[in-house]
């Protein structure tokens, strides 16, 4: 009975999504004030309705109600029950429930926490955020129902969970990383609506740029959690492998970190305006294709959750009236808009123009690499791979051109500058950092790293720089406590988030230029040398677990005779499928890693395929990344985002409001 009151709330709650996308849109065409007024109620029914048939789905799982094919086919009696929980969205039919939740989630807070926003505004950013849950709420019901029941019988077990999803990534991966892509409708709905009203002024970049702040911080941390998550369950030792479903998730973090720093232009100084919309549009666009490669059966990765090409045609016809229509729609509103402000070469401006066409053209290169197999493949000329020698050989050098202007962009002044006070306010921190990037790699020992000493020079350019300009903005004020007061939460956002960047530049280099990894064959007693720390094969011994047998290796690793750890990787194989997992052992460290994993058992006496890994500095990236998303929260915690607006006739003589000024 509760998976039918599941799917009966899943119906509502598209009838729901429906009236959102006609009855405001409707109202604002009209000027019926109502018919706006209903958008905010719709938005609230869509998220309740929408929220019980997840609770109903999670309830079927928890209860182990396998007449409920989903259930069935990815659970299991013997699963954890907070594997259970995570296991409703570890397959395509609820995972697609949850993207449709986090729709009606996003959309009931900007309902909730945009009350100052003219109605007429809000109704058209309502109605395009309806628009898109009719979208996913349809793809759910008509072809990928999570409430549909096995016929003719149930099953007396479930075939369980994929035990490559039977990690606590499961629980906290999926929802960040689908709270980042689908947040970037909200900055999409906003650039809709102002296409629609035809004022594409600094208002609503500045009613954008928050919801966009907190997409991009989701999406940040959950990338870097699905890293995280590769790095220690696949065994391999590796934390990206350019997978074509992990380039899906970070093309719209590219495109939407040149989407931040566009509407930051926009805001100030009324610039890019057009620019900054097609930028929305295209920003969301990729986190539909991502949606599509994952969904549509095109890319076989341990991500893809479906293979069935009627789902992939219905997310692509979506896709296509989605980006079409948005795209007509520019066409058709946005070379109206001119801007008549000027700026110099030298000037911020200039310098946020160079990190939109880098991150652009970063965009358009992981895109290209992505899809280069799946054309060439769909035009009968066979199979083509495209691997991290392509994307490192073009993203990389991006990267590095990057950071320069990274550290320019703050201390620069907008509208027009000089190079003799970028000198003047820069001298000292380029010394600082280049001694650092020519001192700091001597201390590792044996031969000097070119690539480290490039990358420490770059990362000390950006957070000394940082730092001098942050010192000088204190200084200025009467004393230090006034001087943070002043300062503005989107400036100490910046601060941290290009810190955090600079922390997963040198995070990256290091771990890249400096690991080491041995594969040998052990067996208990035997002890082999890495990297100066002596790992021990003491015993092997068999293990049970919830709903697996283990086979687990127990090493101790010692330092100049002092014991450092004691690690214990499994090779585990799972009772209701009897697929074979391995499970790697790591001692975490901030300046370093031992890593130990286990392949297949070889030979006699107990013998077995070892995998030991050195990995120096790879905590930094995640903790750069996690400064990074920290960053984007930051910068919403800013004052001006909170300010009443002043109204004023739009293009069809309606009332909108302007950003009062900063």
């Amino acid at each position: 009975m509760i998976p039918e009151f599941g799917h009966f709330a899943l119906i509502v709650g598209l009838c729901l999504a429906v009236l959102l996308s006609v009855v405001p849109l409707w109202g604002a065409w009209r000027r019926n004030t109502a018919a706006m007024a209903l958008a905010p109620g719709l938005a609230v029914g869509l998220l309740v309705f929408t929220g019980i048939s997840f609770a109903c789905l999670t309830i079927a799982f928890l209860q182990d109600d396998f007449s409920v094919e989903v259930v069935a086919n990815n659970s299991n009696s013997l699963l954890p029950v907070y594997y259970k929980f995570s296991a409703v969205w570890g397959n395509h039919e609820g995972s697609l429930l949850l993207w449709a939740l986090t729709l009606a989630l996003w959309t009931a807070a900007v309902a909730t926490f945009s009350r100052q926003l003219p109605l007429l505004m809000l109704s058209r950013v309502l109605a395009v955020m309806g628009f898109v849950a009719v979208g996913f709420l349809s793809f759910s019901l008509f072809t990928s129902n999570p409430f549909a029941r096995l016929l003719p019988g149930t099953p007396v077990d479930g075939q369980d969970l994929n035990p490559l999803l039977q990690d606590p990534g499961l629980i906290i991966h999926p929802p960040l990383l689908y709270m980042g892509y689908v947040g970037f409708s909200v900055a999409f709905a906003f650039a809709i609506a102002a296409l629609l009203g035809g004022r594409l002024d600094a208002a609503w970049a500045r009613w954008s740029r928050p919801w966009t702040n907190v997409a991009w911080a989701f999406l940040t941390l959950g990338i870097m959690l699905g890293s995280w998550w590769a790095y220690y369950e696949l065994g391999w030792g590796g934390w990206w492998f350019w997978d074509p479903v992990e380039n899906a998730s970070f093309m719209p973090w590219l495109a939407g970190t040149a989407l931040l720093h566009s509407l930051a232009v926009t805001e100030k100084r009324g610039l890019f305006k057009s620019w900054t919309v097609l930028l929305a549009i295209f920003t969301f666009s990729l986190s539909l294709l991502g949606t599509f490669l994952v969904r549509s059966g095109v890319l076989t990765s341990v991500h893809a959750f479906a293979t069935d090409p009627e789902r992939g045609l219905f997310v692509l016809v979506f896709l296509a009236l989605v980006v079409g229509g948005s795209l007509t729609l520019y066409a058709l509103r946005a070379p109206a808009v001119n801007s008549r402000l000027r700026f110099e070469w030298l000037s911020r401006e200039t310098l946020l123009l160079v990190n939109n066409v880098v991150f652009l053209v970063a965009t358009l290169t992981v895109l290209f690499g992505t899809l280069f197999p799946l054309l060439m493949d769909a035009m009968g000329q066979g199979k083509y791979s495209v691997g991290p020698p392509y994307f490192n050989a073009v993203f990389v050098p991006l990267m590095a051109l990057l950071i320069p202007v990274m550290g320019l962009g703050p201390v620069a002044r907008w509208k027009r500058d000089s190079a003799s006070r970028w000198k003047a306010e820069l001298l000292l921190p380029a010394i600082a950092a280049l001694l650092c990037g020519l001192t700091l790699p001597l201390l590792q020992g044996g031969d000097y790293n070119a690539w480290v000493a490039l990358a420490l020079v770059l990362a000390g350019w950006l957070v000394l720089g940082m730092l001098r300009d942050a010192w000088r903005r204190l200084r200025a004020a009467p004393d230090l406590l006034r001087g943070l007061r002043r300062t503005p939460a989107s400036y100490w956002g910046m601060f941290v988030a290009h810190v955090g960047f600079a922390a997963c530049v040198v995070g990256v280099v290091c771990t890249s230029q400096y690991s080491i990894e041995r594969d040998l064959k052990m067996s208990p007693g035997d002890a082999q040398t890495l990297a100066g720390y002596r790992f021990e094969f003491l015993e092997l011994a068999n293990v049970r677990g919830p709903n697996y047998l283990a086979d687990e290796a127990r090493f101790t690793v010692t330092r100049d005779g002092e014991e450092i750890a004691r690690l214990a990787p499994q090779k585990r194989r799972y009772l209701a499928q009897g697929s074979i997992m391995t499970e790697a052992a790591i001692d975490a460290g901030l300046f370093r890693d031992l890593y130990v994993a286990m392949g297949e058992p070889v030979g006699e006496n107990g013998a077995w395929a070892i995998r030991l890994h050195y990995k120096p500095m790879v905590r930094w990236m995640w903790l750069g990344a996690i400064l990074v998303a920290v960053g984007g929260f930051v910068t919403v915690a800013d004052k001006r985002y909170r300010r009443q607006r002043v109204l004023a006739p739009d293009s069809d003589g309606a009332e909108v409001a302007h950003g009062a000024s900063a």
